[in-house]
């Protein structure tokens, strides 16, 4: 299924031979994110990922831009708040040419002053261009005041001041620290021998030496929030949730069945009775953000103002009808077999096997196979889900962020007093 080997270093390098596909995915899966970023320091993970597709010793950020593009392949990047992933896929014969690249990004970025401040530029955009965006920035407001100010709930962008507050040397400085040994994993799926990739990448990084094993800061306590942030905006954007569950938790795929039972797609309740039975929203969906020691449930929901508490009730009544009637048993094995379906289904392409290797390993510190995933889902019982759902959504723990046309604000007390919420 795959393999793995861990250097004297601390780097691991995995793999998945996927013999019957062209294509091969690579991913440097580094152990920082947002929530590792002290005062001073916010938005500098991003920010990094950014710098490494601007110019190295041996290449121009053009040539990085068309090396890969140049033979059909994909190289990319993207940053969490636990972590940050560079990536490239090509065809198997292309390997060594995406290694090369990822392998010069990794070890010889120049980090040019010019640049920097260039991209300072870029990066503010984009952060301008998030905040006009309520339906995204809204997610991110949640966290934060849910989490109040624990770095975890931090804007993974930045703010413009912190932005601006970045130099060559807190990148230097970060990076000494983060992108050591013990915090990357490297892994690769397609059509590829472990031993081939061995032997590319172990001299490459068995050497470098930095920092060590991350170090987090405690675990965030959540908090209770009703909020309204005025704007003007055409819809009312909002979001009712409540903290969640690590990655750890025994009771983590209970909160997979609530979550898809709730608002995991067409088929979910608050789908069906918002949008298709009452037609106030054209977008809801719930979803359960999980990270190392803890997690957050929300659901959300953008409609017309007048139309907000009409949707917050429908959205604390259907909880509340879970909390006192339970699921069905049809409601539980529908819901078991769409999610196996979309995790096998995701998983037929060498990216999205590289990175189920990464970020598991990265994570979990060990690769948790698909068929663990099913075989702890089909575990599930209606008792485990009427167990979760009333550990967590307890009274005192809902939490309603609304952001839209002032005027139009949501009493949740008085909502869940409307509907008999009792406990």
């Amino acid at each position: 299924m795959y393999q793995k080997t861990v250097l004297p270093n601390g780097v691991r390098i995995i793999t998945e031979e996927i013999e019957h596909i062209r294509s091969v995915a690579v991913g440097l899966w580094v152990g920082a994110g947002s929530r590792d970023e002290k005062e001073g320091y916010e938005g500098i993970s991003h920010f990094i990922e950014h710098m490494f597709f601007k110019g190295t010793k041996n290449r121009t950020a053009r040539e990085i831009a068309e090396s890969l593009e140049a033979v059909g392949g994909q190289l990319n990047a993207f940053t969490t708040k636990e972590y940050t992933c560079y990536y490239a896929k090509v065809l198997d014969e292309d390997i060594d040419l995406a290694m090369d690249v990822l392998n010069d990004m990794f070890f010889e970025s120049l980090f040019d002053e010019k640049e920097i401040e260039k991209e300072k530029r870029v990066v503010i955009e984009e952060i301008k261009m998030y905040e006009d965006s309520p339906d995204e920035i809204i997610h991110d407001l949640f966290s934060d005041y849910v989490w109040n100010d624990h770095p975890l709930g931090r804007p993974i962008l930045g703010t413009e001041e912190s932005i601006k507050g970045l130099t060559r040397e807190k990148i230097l400085t970060y990076m000494d620290q983060h992108y050591a040994p013990d915090n990357l994993v490297i892994a690769v799926a397609g059509k590829i021998k472990h031993e081939d990739v061995l032997n590319k990448l172990a001299p490459v990084y068995g050497q470098f030496k930095r920092g060590g094993r991350r170090v987090l800061e405690g675990t965030p306590v959540g908090r209770k929030v009703q909020k309204m942030i005025p704007r003007d905006t055409e819809q009312m954007h909002l979001i009712v949730g409540v903290p969640g569950l690590g990655q750890e938790d025994k009771d983590l795929y209970p909160m997979h069945i609530i979550n898809n039972i709730l608002g995991g797609g067409l088929s979910s309740r608050l789908f069906q009775e918002i949008r298709e039975q009452r037609g106030m929203a054209y977008t809801v969906f719930s979803y359960h953000s999980t990270y190392v020691d803890t997690g957050l449930f929300a659901i959300y929901a953008g409609t017309t103002p007048t139309n907000s508490q009409e949707v917050v009730e429908c959205i604390l009544a259907e909880i509340l009808d879970i909390k006192r009637n339970g699921i069905t048993a049809a409601e539980l094995e529908r819901t078991k077999s769409q999610i196996k379906g979309g995790l096998y289904l995701g998983l037929e392409s060498a990216n999205s096997r590289m990175s189920r290797l990464g970020k598991t390993e990265l994570t979990y510190n060990r690769v948790i196979s698909p068929e663990e995933v099913v075989e702890k889902l089909e575990q599930v019982t209606i008792e485990d889900v009427q167990r979760v759902v009333n550990q967590l959504f307890t009274r005192d723990r809902i939490s309603l962020l609304m952001l839209g046309p002032a005027g139009n604000e949501v009493d949740v007390e008085a909502t869940l007093a409307k509907i008999g919420w009792t406990d």
